[in-house]
């Protein structure tokens, strides 16, 4: 199935369930009384949008760049953003020594393509261009407000979940216990439901950055090998003090990098059946060889790649290596 269509209909779903627990709750404590969650959902989404691009350039620490002081990386936005149809995103450097990349921003208007100092000297220029038209494909895409969006719904059931179970009273009506208690314990399922199908939303996302940057005109096999050194370098980060204080840091929005940083090393290790020579780069050739074979993944790397934003990088590798 399409990764667009996958994803409306992802959109419908959490939507959906959202629908069906509010129009539960009004015929329980009476309309008015539910409509405090959908005035809260409004509330924080507004919020969300309005402060979420200055919260992300605070803790990426993003300086943003002209085109005097960066020629050559404002040439590859600007030309990928012309491909793609969209307004030219503006572009920075992040100062951060992880080597990455990451996109976003509340409108295609109002997009931002950043890089991090520790990419800078890590890619080639085919590499890079790849790396820059994912993340134009997220603007392309709008995905990142979809996320935003849809991240506030596991919050409402937590609402929901939290004021049955141990709030006592809602709209000023006091409740039976018992009734309430299940009430409270089936918002607390849906809430751990619907977190797990934002983290689905966002592996799919990723998927189809990946696909729009090679119809910008980028090779699959650029794109792999970027992600493959941004894995093993993430892996070589995480090994020093100076790394993991900055993967602290950046915790909260890690989800925007290219790839999970937290899972690098298990990832080192599944892509080793990829680079056969060992050159730590992914030539066409060996993403070819990928093609005809079926990632062997164990039971708990499958379980893992549940609770994560990102896909797994070996299949993810191989869902590259169908588009050659």
């Amino acid at each position: 199935m399409g990764l667009q269509i996958k994803m409306w209909l992802l959109v419908v779903l959490m939507f959906g369930i959202l629908y069906g627990v509010i129009t539960g709750i009004g015929s329980y404590m009476g309309a008015g009384s539910a409509s405090i969650y959908i005035i809260l959902a409004f509330f924080f989404m507004g919020i969300q949008y309005l402060v979420g691009p200055s919260m992300v350039s605070m803790m990426m620490r993003v300086k943003y760049v002209s085109e005097k002081e960066e020629p050559e990386l404002h040439k590859q936005v600007a030309e990928l953003a012309k491909k793609a149809g969209i307004p030219k995103p503006k572009v920075g450097i992040s100062q951060l020594s992880i080597p990455n990349a990451f996109a976003f921003g509340r409108s295609q208007g109002d997009g931002r393509v950043c890089i991090t100092q520790g990419l800078r000297n890590l890619l080639n220029q085919n590499e890079l261009k790849a790396v820059i038209g994912h993340e134009i494909a997220h603007i392309k895409h709008r995905d990142m407000l979809i996320i935003t969006v849809l991240s506030v719904i596991p919050l409402i059931m937590y609402w929901i979940a939290w004021s049955f179970m141990w709030g006592g009273m809602l709209g000023g009506r006091r409740r039976d216990g018992g009734y309430a208690v299940l009430i409270g314990l089936g918002a607390m399922l849906l809430y751990f439901l619907t977190n797990l199908l934002v983290l689905y939303g966002s592996r799919i996302r990723e998927y189809y950055a990946d696909e729009r940057s090679v119809k910008l005109g980028n090779h699959p096999q650029h794109l792999a090998s970027a992600l493959y050194k941004l894995v093993y370098s993430s892996a070589q980060a995480k090994r020093t003090r100076h790394g993991e204080e900055e993967l602290r840091r950046v915790g909260a929005v890690r989800a925007f990098f290219l790839n999970d940083v937290e899972r690098a090393w298990d990832e080192v290790r599944e892509l080793k059946e990829v680079d056969r020579d060992l050159s730590g780069t992914i030539d066409q050739n060996e993403l070819m060889l990928l093609r005809t074979k079926k990632p062997k993944l164990s039971g708990a790397e499958k379980m893992m790649e549940i609770f994560t934003t990102h896909p797994n990088m070996l299949k993810r590798i191989k869902h590259l290596s169908t588009l050659v």
